[in-house]
């Protein structure tokens, strides 16, 4: 596939229940409602001449396709990107066209991992923190992008600040624990925050203390 063309706002949908399901049995020109977007997105513009690192986790790609379809485009021979996306297994990553396309692009290096691998599989096996040893360009100046499960969160933002990079610039999204995502069923309140108002992509010292704390 190619990238979306300008104008279009793009949406990924699992179906995992009636609701979502229901979405995948439209035709094209079917109508339906749709509110939003609420909260604060990936800070785009803090990444405008850094070097950016983004750092996936299965389903944690799809929040974070366009950040690196922006990124990817404007990659030159002074700000490069560097992207980590793992998955349980190879037929769980989404997207693999465009990881492939994005691997392609000059100044962008995309790898991926997987926890478990089959026969005939030939890359990287094991956590995606792993493969934050192949990043080449200074971890003090980079800004960092991180979705995925929390456990996996946790470890990338350990790993990303233990390696250097500023706690300011590193940022997460936190939207996997959204229900309603309109700001009145309560299910997303974070510490102090309601994810679908105040994020759900926080810098990383705005959650720093309730994201150590389990089942918050």
């Amino acid at each position: 596939r190619i990238a979306d063309p300008p104008g279009t706002i793009t949406h990924t949908i699992r179906g995992a229940g009636p609701a979502s399901s229901a979405f995948l049995s439209l035709a094209p020109g079917d109508r339906f409602g749709l509110r939003g977007p609420f909260g604060r997105g990936w800070p785009m513009t803090q990444t405008q001449g850094k070097d950016v690192i983004v750092v996936a986790g299965g389903l944690g790609l799809a929040p974070l396709r366009p950040a690196i379809e922006q990124l990817v485009a404007r990659a030159d021979g002074k700000r490069k990107v560097f992207v980590a996306y793992g998955t349980r297994t190879p037929d769980t990553m989404i997207y693999q066209d465009d990881v492939d396309r994005w691997s392609a692009a000059p100044h962008a290096t995309v790898l991926t991992t997987v926890d478990q691998a089959p026969s005939g599989w030939h890359g990287a096996v094991g956590v995606v923190t792993g493969l934050f040893p192949q990043i080449d360009f200074p971890f003090e100046s980079a800004v960092a992008l991180i979705c995925g499960p929390e456990v996996m969160m946790r470890a990338s933002a350990s790993g990303l600040l233990d390696l250097g990079v500023s706690p300011s610039r590193l940022f997460l999204s936190l939207e996997r624990n959204m229900k309603c995502a309109t700001g009145f069923c309560g299910h997303c309140q974070f510490g102090p925050h309601f994810l679908c108002k105040d994020g759900p992509v926080f810098a990383y010292p705005e959650v720093e203390r309730i994201l150590a704390e389990r089942e918050i």
